[in-house]
C-alpha cells in the first residue's frame, strides 16, 4: 500500500526543478493537463536555476476534477514521461493556491488585480478567446460574452475575467504581462484584441484602456508539449515508479518547446535557463507549429477516426495516413512560409514522426479532433489560399477539410465509424442545421464553406469547394483510403 503523494511524502530525488516559495507572482487560467507539464515545469525549472518568488495562483475554468486532487495533496502532482524506452516520473510543486474560476469569478480577478502578480498566463484552448471564429472579433451574440459584458464584477469568461481584473488594477499601475499558452497564430495579438475590444465595450474609462496599452504586455508564443489525458494505468505507473499514490498525474512525450517574445514588463522567471527560446521570429515559429504538428495531427486525427484508429500512434502505423500526412507537408504546408533562421525542417518532421508513432502516449484521436470549427480556421485557410491564388489546389488540406465533414458532419445517408461521436464539436449542432436539406454532397459542401465556418476568400474559392466535395463523395462511396490515394495521385 503506497503513501499519498503530498509536500512531506515527495520522494527524494524526484523533484523537477525547485518548489515555489510561498510568495505567487503568476496566475494561470486552465489548470488542465497541458499547463501542469509544460509552463509549471518550465517554472520549476527556471527558479531551480536563478530562484525568484515564481509560485503560481491555479484555477480551473468550470471543474473541481483537478483542483480537489490537488489540493488533497498540498498541490504537488507527478509528470509521468512516456517515451518510446520506457517510462520516468518526477513531482512538480510550485503552485501556492488553487480553484475553480467559475465557482469564484471575484477571487480570479482579484487575483489579476493584486500588484504581486507579474504575470498571467492562459491555457483555454482556442474556445477559451469566444471570438467570432470567421472575423476573428469578439463574439458578442454568445450568452456568455453578453453577461459578462453586462454582469460586471461577476465574469464567466477567461477573457472577461482578465479584462475586470485589468480593469480594478489599473488603479494600482503596476505593470502586467499577459502570455497566452494556446494554440492561435499571433497569440498574444489575439489576446490584447479581444481583451481591449471587451473593455471597449464594456464602457472601460481612458485611464483603463490607456493603462492597458502602456502597462500590460502580450507576448505572441509557441508552445508544444503532447498531453494525453490522465488515466488510472499512469497512476498505477506512477505509483511503481515513485512508491506514492497520485491522484492527478499528467502523462506527456518528453519532448517540450517554448518559444516567446521577451516582452514582460513587470518581469518574468528566469525560464531562458530553463530552456525556453526567446525569440524575435515568433511567426515563423508559429507556423512551423500550427502547420506541420498542428494541421497535420488534425490530419492525422480525422483519417485515423474514419478508419477506426483510437489513437494518433495507431493511426500514424496506418500506410496510407503516413504517405498522406507526409505529402501535406511537403507540398501543401512547408511552401507557405520561411522557417525560422537556422531551423532544420527535415530534422523537425523526423521528430514529429517519432512522436506521433509514440505508443505509449496514447492520444485520443477523438481528443485532437475536437473542436475541429475552431482549430482548423487556424490551419487551413491562410495555407490553401496560398496556393490557390498561385494556381495550385492544395490537395491535402481539402482532404482535411473533407475527412472533418465526414466525421462531424456526415452526408445524409453516410454513417462514420463510431469513434466520431466522441468528438467534441462546438459546432456540431449549428453544422447540422447548416447541411438540413442539401440534395448532393457538393451542396452539402457549399452550404458549409458558405455557412461562416470558413473565411469568405476561401468560402469564394468554388474549385476548393469542388475538390472537397469530390474527396467527400468518395469517402462515402468508397472509404477514406481511396480517397487517401486519389489525393496522392492528384499530386
Amino acid at each position: 500500500m503506497t503513501q499519498p503523494l503530498g509536500r512531506s511524502s515527495v520522494p527524494a530525488g524526484s523533484l523537477i526543478g525547485a518548489a515555489a516559495p510561498d510568495r505567487t507572482g503568476i496566475v494561470h487560467l486552465g489548470l488542465g493537463n497541458f499547463h501542469r507539464a509544460h509552463g509549471a515545469v518550465y517554472t520549476a525549472q527556471a527558479m531551480a536555476a536563478a530562484g525568484g518568488d515564481w509560485g503560481i495562483r491555479g484555477f480551473a475554468h468550470s471543474s473541481d476534477r483537478v483542483v480537489a486532487p490537488m489540493r488533497a495533496q498540498d498541490n504537488v502532482y507527478s509528470i509521468l514521461q512516456l517515451t518510446e524506452g520506457g517510462t520516468r516520473a518526477g513531482v512538480v510543486d510550485v503552485h501556492r493556491g488553487t480553484g475553480v474560476a467559475a465557482q469564484d469569478p471575484e477571487a480570479v480577478v482579484a487575483a489579476i488585480a493584486d500588484p504581486a502578480h507579474r504575470i498571467v498566463s492562459l491555457t483555454v484552448s482556442e474556445v477559451g478567446y469566444t471570438r467570432d471564429p470567421a472575423t476573428g472579433r469578439l463574439a458578442l451574440d454568445r450568452p456568455d460574452v453578453a453577461a459578462d459584458l453586462a454582469g460586471g464584477a461577476t465574469p464567466r469568461t477567461a477573457m472577461g475575467m482578465i479584462a475586470r481584473g485589468l480593469e480594478r488594477r489599473a488603479a494600482s499601475g503596476e505593470p502586467l504581462a499577459v502570455v497566452s499558452c494556446d494554440n492561435l497564430q499571433s497569440n498574444g495579438d489575439v489576446t490584447r484584441a479581444v481583451v481591449e475590444e471587451f473593455l471597449g465595450e464594456a464602457g472601460a474609462g481612458d485611464d483603463v484602456l490607456s493603462f492597458v496599452s502602456s502597462s500590460v504586455s502580450f507576448p505572441n508564443g509557441m508552445v508544444d508539449r503532447i498531453v494525453p489525458k490522465t488515466t488510472d494505468e499512469h497512476s498505477r505507473r506512477v505509483a511503481d515508479l515513485l512508491g506514492v499514490t497520485d491522484r492527478c498525474p499528467v502523462p506527456a512525450e518528453d519532448f517540450s518547446m517554448w518559444v516567446l517574445e521577451d516582452d514582460f514588463v513587470g518581469g518574468r522567471p528566469a525560464w531562458d535557463l530553463a530552456g525556453v527560446t526567446f525569440s524575435t521570429e515568433i511567426e515563423a515559429y508559429e507556423m512551423v507549429k500550427l502547420r506541420l504538428l498542428n494541421g497535420s495531427h488534425s490530419l492525422i486525427a480525422y483519417l485515423g477516426i474514419l478508419c477506426g484508429a483510437p489513437t494518433i500512434d495507431a493511426a500514424w502505423g496506418q500506410d496510407f495516413v503516413r504517405e498522406a500526412v507526409l505529402g501535406g507537408i511537403a507540398h501543401d504546408y512547408l511552401p507557405t512560409f520561411t522557417p525560422p533562421t537556422g531551423f532544420d525542417c527535415d530534422a523537425y518532421v523526423s521528430e514529429l514522426d517519432a512522436r506521433w508513432r509514440n505508443p505509449l502516449i496514447g492520444h485520443a484521436t477523438t481528443q485532437v479532433g475536437s473542436d475541429g470549427s475552431v482549430k482548423l480556421l487556424q490551419r487551413i485557410p491562410d495555407a490553401a489560399l496560398f496556393h490557390l491564388r498561385q494556381g495550385r489546389m492544395p490537395h491535402h488540406l481539402a482532404l482535411c477539410t473533407a475527412a472533418w465533414l465526414a466525421c462531424v458532419a456526415p452526408p445524409s445517408g453516410f454513417a462514420p465509424d463510431p469513434l466520431s461521436e466522441r468528438i467534441a464539436e462546438p459546432a456540431r449542432e449549428r453544422l447540422a442545421a447548416t447541411v438540413d436539406g442539401a440534395v448532393t454532397v457538393h451542396d452539402h459542401v457549399r452550404r458549409v464553406m458558405a455557412g461562416g465556418f470558413f473565411p469568405e476568400a476561401l468560402a469564394e474559392r468554388d474549385d476548393f469547394t469542388a475538390r472537397v466535395a469530390e474527396l467527400l463523395t468518395t469517402i462515402t462511396r468508397d472509404g477514406v483510403r481511396a480517397a487517401a490515394a486519389d489525393v496522392a495521385a492528384s499530386r
